[in-house]
């Protein structure tokens, strides 16, 4: 008879927007505990889902899952790096970026299910000043819209969409001096992001393209727009256009050095913080294994109602627009239509 594997679940009780109070329950339910020996922990304070992954790394746990939001997984999964204890992912966030990514179930008893395949495969992780992230990370208005969407009462594309329009015209463009293996080059520019996976969360797809198996990164400069810019650039982020927008400026690369005027935020997985002036980034190829869907249908072929809001508002954007630009208010009347299309759905 085959040995049991082992599952440590750790719940982040306050994490996202649901409560977990009937997690322990659908796991007891869902769980094949024919082939699994299974236990729950819960965290008590920031850092202890990362003390409890590396625990459990230690003992060789065969998969350690994250309950909870973008924040929970950071967490885990950077105490799960170049081990052999593969990280699960039962999302329970506003964003759950990288579970999005994977295409995992967003539904908890679903991701609960999942598991129970073990399928597991190998992905690679990123690297900013020392702090690993999985999804993206990033300086500039990325990382200030990050810590605005951190501060929202209200979570969501919605929240999301209205932070980016209203604050990104406010928002200075800095000048970055960007070196890796082509050379060094100079960007004056409104963010540059940096991507293992493709999206930031809810479906914004900061780079389309991007895989985690590449051992690259894909490297995203905006340069600084106008107002009528604003809600095209939005929109591309839910509808995978983004690089075909002349504002975005993209390459691939393993590493790179970043210097900028001065210190500032970073963010990496969407938590902001401050740093020094320079800034080195790189992938770590293969450095962490994760459970994923077997069954797994590419994102780009299922339903976005975020994508089909979008869709209908810019079919008629030519119309809205002449309108605006006599008026002199050509943001705020954007925002009006854009967030009525949104909130509907």
């Amino acid at each position: 008879m085959n040995e049991k594997r082992t599952i440590t679940f750790i719940i982040n009780p306050i994490s996202g927007t649901h409560s977990k109070d009937e997690i322990p329950k659908m796991i007891a339910d869902t769980l094949n505990e024919g082939l699994f020996d299974y236990q729950i922990r819960m965290t008590e304070y920031a850092g202890h889902a990362a003390e409890i992954a590396r625990e459990e790394a230690e003992k060789g746990t065969t998969i350690v899952a994250a309950v909870g939001g973008d924040g929970t997984v950071n967490e885990v999964a950077r105490s799960l790096t170049h081990t052999d204890t593969a990280l699960a992912i039962i999302p329970c966030g506003s964003g759950n970026g990288l579970a999005r990514h994977l295409c995992l179930p967003m539904d908890t008893k679903k991701a609960i299910a999942m598991i129970n395949s073990c399928n597991i495969e190998t992905f690679d992780y990123g690297v900013i000043n020392n702090l690993p992230f999985f999804c993206t990370c990033g300086m500039g208005f990325d990382a200030f819209i990050s810590l605005k969407f951190a501060e929202a009462g209200k979570r969501g594309p919605v929240t999301y969409v209205e932070n980016v329009l209203k604050e990104g015209l406010k928002y200075k463009p800095e000048t970055y001096e960007v070196s890796d293996e082509s050379g060094t080059h100079e960007y004056k520019a409104f963010l540059i992001a940096c991507a293992n996976a493709s999206q930031y969360g809810n479906n914004a797809y900061i780079a389309p393209g991007a895989t985690m198996k590449d051992g690259e990164m894909d490297v995203i400069v905006m340069e600084p727009f106008d107002v009528l810019d604003a809600p095209q650039i939005a929109a591309d982020l839910f509808m995978k256009t983004l690089g075909n927008n002349s504002k975005i400026k993209t390459f691939r690369t393993k590493k790179l050095h970043i210097h900028r005027q001065e210190p500032g935020a970073i963010h990496y997985d969407g938590d902001p913080i401050m740093t020094d002036a320079d800034i080195d980034v790189h992938i770590e190829h293969n450095g962490i294994r994760i459970v994923t869907n077997p069954e797994a249908i590419e994102d780009a072929s299922q339903p976005n109602p975020v994508l089909n809001a979008f869709s209908d508002l810019f079919n008629n954007i030519n119309n809205v627009r002449e309108d605006i630009e006599k008026r002199g208010k050509r943001i705020q009347r954007v925002n009006k239509v854009l967030l009525r299309k949104l909130t509907k759905l």
